[in-house]
């Protein structure tokens, strides 16, 4: 069970206590290994690379807010299938014929480092990880397992994640509309943050109504995530490649940095006002979305407060 916030500990404390236990399940779930076992060396090294690890926080946090009886273990196996699944997308997002990038959480990505071959077959082994992690799931009864194991497939697959890797790599040097680019930023970012919390709230037994605002949180969050790393598309401290989206056409491309900061604002907003909606017993997410997003837009003037 998911308790809530110990008194006299800053949020930033507590998060980070959260991340730690992350990264030591994901380090159990993924020991290491002989070093001539290349591909699970490099499906360990691309997850244990230092990562923000923000899904499976928010997932943490979702459980809370959403009162999750479940056991810590069950939760974290959850959590972790999402980054896991995360990971490989970024694998898969980096190879030559796709971003073709040379740095990934401030190291070599992984067909850099280990080949692009090593690269496809390491993405290929986390899917395969994170999907036996939700099935295997024993707090959940089976209909719920189910149910949570179709959330990740339809955001990875042809509907998802790879419809939207689609787009970007064929539309991105189009002249597209704003809500083309908002479409595609969905397919691309938006739709996992929906699964994840959507596994969540299965998990937590929550109602059709708290399911439908979380997705329209979601839906915001994502957008407004994206929105984020394009405007720090150059940014030296990205720990990734910088200036990937010259010529591409982005909302920052097309509307201006200002008005992309504006838009990014009012999609943060929008996912405040459904969090209300959602999860009126409780704040976690709410108050993590403020620092997440104040930290990262604090050379920026006016900055979202923690209300």
């Amino acid at each position: 069970m998911v308790s809530g916030s110990k008194a006299g500990t800053s949020p930033h404390r507590e998060i980070e206590v959260m991340r730690q236990s992350i990264d030591d399940h994901l380090a159990g779930l993924l020991p290491e290994t002989d070093s001539q076992d290349i591909v699970s060396l490099a499906m360990r090294e691309g997850v244990m690379a230092p990562g923000k690890r923000i899904r499976p926080l928010l997932m943490l946090l979702a459980a809370r807010d959403l009162r999750y009886q479940g056991s810590m273990p069950t939760l974290l196996d959850l959590a972790c299938a999402v980054e896991l699944t995360h990971t490989a997308s970024l694998m898969l997002d980096d190879m030559p014929c796709m971003d073709n990038a040379e740095q990934r959480r401030g190291q070599p990505t992984t067909h850099k480092k280990f080949g692009e071959s090593v690269a496809i077959l390491a993405s290929v082994g986390l899917l395969s990880k994170a999907f036996g992690l939700i099935a295997a799931t024993g707090d959940l009864p089976g209909e719920r397992r189910a149910q949570a194991v179709n959330e990740l497939s339809t955001a990875v697959g042809v509907q998802g994640l790879v419809l939207g890797q689609f787009r970007d790599l064929n539309d991105a040097a189009l002249d597209r509309t704003p809500d083309a680019i908002l479409s595609t930023n969905h397919l691309k970012t938006g739709i996992l943050f929906s699964a994840m919390l959507q596994i969540v709230a299965i998990a937590s037994a929550s109602s059709s109504s708290t399911r439908e605002t979380l997705h329209a949180f979601a839906l915001d969050f994502g957008q407004a995530f994206q929105l984020l790393d394009d405007l720090r598309d150059d940014h030296p401290e990205t720990g990734k490649d910088r200036n990937k989206d010259a010529g591409k056409s982005t909302l920052v491309n097309r509307l201006g940095a200002d008005a992309a900061r504006q838009k990014l604002r009012e999609h943060i907003d929008s996912a405040d006002r459904h969090l209300t909606f959602a999860c009126p017993q409780g704040g976690a997410i709410r108050q993590f979305m403020h620092l997440w997003f104040g930290h990262h837009l604090a050379d920026w003037s006016p900055v979202m407060k923690i209300a």
